[in-house]
């Protein structure tokens, strides 16, 4: 990892200086990057008040504030009323700087296409999948930083039981045969106490967003655990947090002595469903051991990996 790590810096610090960011100027254009990217947004979004504009390219108001007065001095940027609500000043582009960005724009288009003709159609696309996954990933990373995935707490309880009931009700997996009416739904700090497994939930402050764990699975061999109770409120959805829990939980389940990890889903969770098949889960034709959830449709298993310092 380490070595990862050293080779991304590297090749990110080559990229600012060929694109000569250091120079705090775009091209020759007399533009600031920050300055661009405003104009590029409000391009883009037509119309955009100072909090979604700060929003969008990450930085704070105040400083998106001195932009943006910059931009008004020089007239490329103008304040309007929004037409639906003559109340909210929005920002827009003017004439002169809609023709500033039609130059930003063929400026970039140029220094682009110039590169990509030093390459292969093949390393092109890879090219572009690489940058679109790094910079999914940066983005995710500075999501993720306002959440905390940790061991389910006591104070956690109800909290819990309201998000598995109202997440499982959204996907109308609620009635006989579902989890919803598991008596522990309402205990899972307490059943998760016990030896063999493990719930964590995710937190921001106070706040439960998402949740997951692992047990024995019931009625199944010795060795195989379950993934239980893996929900999330969809603010949290899409962020990389179910990647990062469920790579927690299959983790402590080989921790804790496990062979295969073993869940049951239905398959209109269609995005819970493509993170278990990334994952490794391997799906199969019915259900394993005896959890009473014969409503459920989806079913899969992954075989685990033993830490690093079991396997010596």
């Amino acid at each position: 990892m380490q070595q990862t790590i050293k080779k991304i810096r590297q090749h990110t610090r080559e990229l600012v200086r060929e694109l000569n960011i250091l120079d705090g100027q775009f091209q020759d254009t007399g533009f600031s990057y920050s300055e661009c990217h405003v104009l590029f947004e409000l391009n883009e979004h037509k119309l955009l008040n100072m909090m979604e504009l700060s929003e969008l390219i990450q930085l704070n108001k105040s400083t998106v504030s001195r932009i943006v007065g910059k931009l008004i001095d020089q007239g490329h940027v103008q304040i309007i009323p929004r037409p639906d609500d003559k109340r909210q000043k929005c920002l827009s582009l003017t004439e002169q700087g809609l023709a500033a960005v039609t130059t930003n724009n063929c400026r970039s288009d140029d220094q682009v296409a110039a590169a990509l003709g030093l390459l292969d159609e093949p390393e092109r696309e890879a090219a572009i999948h690489g940058l679109r996954l790094y910079a999914r990933a940066l983005r995710h990373s500075r999501q993720q930083a306002d959440y905390e995935i940790r061991p389910v707490e006591k104070k956690d309880q109800e909290q819990v039981a309201r998000l598995i009931r109202s997440v499982m009700t959204e996907f109308g997996a609620v009635g006989e045969g579902y989890s919803i009416l598991d008596p522990e739904v309402d205990h899972m700090y307490e059943v998760y106490q016990a030896p063999g497994s493990a719930f964590y939930v995710i937190a921001k402050g106070d706040e439960i967003l998402g949740c997951g764990g692992v047990a024995a699975l019931a009625g199944g061999e010795a060795g195989t655990c379950e993934l239980k109770k893996m929900y999330f409120y969809p603010a949290v959805r899409g962020l990389g947090l179910g990647k990062r829990l469920l790579t927690i939980c299959v983790e402590k389940a080989a921790e804790l002595g496990y062979r295969y990890c073993y869940l049951e889903t239905v398959a209109r969770m269609w995005q819970a469903n493509l993170l278990y098949q990334r994952m490794g889960f391997r799906k199969i034709d019915g259900p394993m051991g005896c959890t009473g959830h014969n409503s459920c449709e989806a079913f899969y298993v992954k075989e685990l990996v033993k830490p690093a310092d079991e396997q010596m």
